[in-house]
């Protein structure tokens, strides 16, 4: 697996990543989600700063939290109900020796894309898989290539107010585009310093992730918009389809 961006593994940065990104009311989707599939014990894989895991744990799932951040995951551990999370660092595949025949798997906003090779995608829905119960649920989003939102990404250097009332300069930049790779850049520039990271994200159609689900052992039950960004990304709801559940859909 590639190393983490330095927007979640720079602990300057990690430190500013819930301040910068403002509003997750696009975690809602998830916990109606994990409501809607009956989940008791959800896996949060690239939880980054925890925001889901700590609601979900706030609601009473009992949840596991990993990431290979381990800058986020700091910061995770100073949240509300952050005690009740289970913090793993790594990617998912330090998940396959806890044996925790999950309910539900989710990954959230950029994570199903910064697997950008082919052998890096197929192991985590290996690990993903084998971290669930049988007929359990893997829930992600990713954005959809033909909508171009790439092309709405840069941003001029622009003054913010952090929250402490520190005022920084924050930018992007889409420095390459080639599809199915779009490769940007972001600064921040705060306290006297500029803070540089670097991000690659892989942009898939639909049927090819449809194929890669199948062929670990995934059924698609549905694909739906998401919420806040409607007609911009797919959430695809997946169900895994080898073993016996007697709970429904």
């Amino acid at each position: 697996m590639r190393d983490p961006d330095p927007t979640f593994a720079d602990p300057r940065q990690a430190a500013l990543y819930d301040a910068l990104n403002g509003d997750r009311s696009d975690l809602d989707a998830y916990l109606a989600i994990a409501d809607e599939v009956s989940a008791r014990r959800v896996i949060d894989i690239g939880c980054g700063t925890g925001s889901l895991a700590v609601r979900l744990a706030e609601r009473g799932f009992s949840v596991v939290g990993v990431d290979p951040a381990t800058a986020s995951l700091d910061v995770a551990r100073t949240k509300p109900f952050a005690e009740l999370v289970t913090w793993v660092a790594g990617d998912a595949t330090a998940l396959v020796d806890l044996e925790l025949a999950a309910d539900l798997a989710v990954m959230t906003g950029n994570v199903a894309q910064v697997f950008v090779s082919d052998g890096d995608w197929s192991a985590t829905l290996r690990a993903i898989r084998a971290s669930l119960r049988a007929g359990g649920w893997f829930v992600f989003e990713t954005r959809r290539p033909e909508v171009r939102d790439w092309e709405t990404w840069s941003r001029p250097p622009s003054p913010v107010t952090l929250p402490d009332g520190r005022p920084a300069i924050v930018a992007c930049t889409v420095t390459e585009v080639a599809l199915p790779f779009v490769t940007f850049e972001g600064s921040t520039a705060v306290g006297g310093e500029t803070l540089l990271s670097a991000s690659t994200l892989r942009f898939r159609e639909r049927d090819e992730i449809e194929r890669d689900l199948g062929r670990h052992g995934f059924a698609v039950a549905d694909v739906r918009d998401a919420p806040d960004r409607p007609g911009k990304e797919m959430v695809f709801v997946a169900r895994s389809v080898d073993g016996t559940d007697d709970r429904s859909w």
